[in-house]
């Protein structure tokens, strides 16, 4: 739990104090300008963007998450199986969120940070860097299956560095080295602690329309476990206030520590999940 602590702590001071420096410089005479727009969405599939609402906004998501297609109409395309989750996200300034969020997979809490350390400039620093931190409580876990169960075994935690890089107008690339535990695993054998790597990215098709897709690379997973690496693909519409993205991925649960550790579909034997993200902000 110290560990917890000194995410949700030390992090946010960093934060603050290198706007209070920055608030000493005399801006005058120095112009930055600027990327903007490398994603329209807070994800861009499974993995966070890093994109942030803005200060003051409230921004409320709904992420819909149906079962494997692969059994057709007996569960009407996994319409019978579907995972819901509903995350809300407020801008306490442009650079600084806090979320908070209920999943259907596992009855899972989290509430998180998510805040920005460099900006990509025209003509200067190349990349977008923003980190991401979450504390989950995992509700479903069953005393009467675990008898030994405590509180610290449903929580988990992620701390991920999101760097971020807009090649030119229709595309825009990520990385997201990643670091997420739980202090129960399901498979004996993985490490509680453990390590992923996530590609993603964004190519604008139109005014409204982009194709976006992110792949995550689990580099610790035991070799006894069933579960895989999750890849997604899908389109982003813009509708005014609204983005609504439409995908298809191998992970069902759209929690981090879930789709990168118990991700259980497989693109080649047809376990995929079509799923929906619904962004409003107020």
């Amino acid at each position: 739990m110290k560990s917890i602590s000194l995410f949700f702590i030390i992090f946010p001071m960093l934060i603050f104090s290198q706007e209070d420096l920055l608030n000493e410089i005399n801006t005058d005479s120095i112009s930055y300008q600027y990327e903007t727009a490398a994603f329209k969405g807070l994800k861009i599939v499974n993995f966070e963007s890093t994109k942030l609402v803005g200060k003051k906004d409230f921004t409320f998501i709904v992420s819909h998450r149906f079962g494997s297609i692969e059994n057709g109409i007996n569960t009407f395309f996994g319409l019978d199986d579907a995972v819901t989750r509903l995350n809300f996200v407020f801008g306490i300034s442009d650079g600084l969120n806090i979320g908070f969020s209920r999943s259907s997979f596992q009855k899972i809490y989290e509430t998180s940070l998510k805040y920005r350390l460099l900006r990509q400039e025209k003509n200067g620093f190349p990349f977008t860097i923003v980190g991401f931190n979450a504390l989950l409580i995992n509700t479903s876990l069953d005393k009467d299956n675990l008898p030994q169960l405590e509180f610290k075994h449903r929580v988990g935690y992620t701390a991920q560095l999101l760097i971020s890089r807009k090649i030119n107008t229709n595309l825009s690339l990520e990385l997201a080295p990643t670091f997420f535990h739980d202090n129960y695993v399901v498979v004996d054998e993985q490490d509680n602690s453990q390590f992923a790597l996530g590609f993603g990215g964004r190519y604008k098709l139109g005014k409204r329309w982009s194709f976006n897709a992110d792949y995550g690379w689990h580099l610790n997973r035991a070799s006894s476990s069933p579960f895989k690496n999750p890849f997604s693909i899908g389109l982003d519409l813009e509708t005014g206030g609204h983005v609504f993205q439409m995908h298809f991925t191998n992970a069902q649960p759209m929690n981090t520590n879930g789709f990168l550790g118990q991700g259980t579909g497989d693109w080649t034997d047809g376990t995929i999940f079509f799923g929906f993200n619904l962004s409003r902000t107020f």
